[in-house]
């Protein structure tokens, strides 16, 4: 299994909403077996309030995640979300199998 996640911070704070609703975009493309956007709590004492919003996702495989980065939505939403972001940090991995 590959985890996806991706890390979103707003050049402007009014526009964290506005990124979040644009990240749930992603939710129609079918490539992904879990996919979730929330807004970071900002509760680590260690961070800073440098990220805003966070994608996750789970793939079968790295073909799977390919899919979902090739879909016509995946376009659609950077386009959307790309003027609004300043810092935008992805970190892909295989997971182990849950025994």
């Amino acid at each position: 299994m590959i985890r996806h996640i991706v890390f979103f911070s707003a050049k402007d704070a009014q526009d964290v909403e506005a990124i979040q609703n644009g990240l749930m975009m992603l939710a129609d493309i079918p490539h992904s077996q879990h996919f979730e956007v929330g807004r970071n709590l900002q509760s680590d004492t260690i961070s800073g309030p440098e990220i805003d919003v966070v994608v996750y996702a789970e793939f079968t495989d790295e073909t799977a995640l390919a899919a979902y980065k090739a879909d016509p939505i995946y376009a659609a939403c950077i386009a959307k979300v790309r003027p609004m972001r300043e810092i935008r940090i992805a970190a892909d991995f295989e997971a182990a199998e849950k025994s």
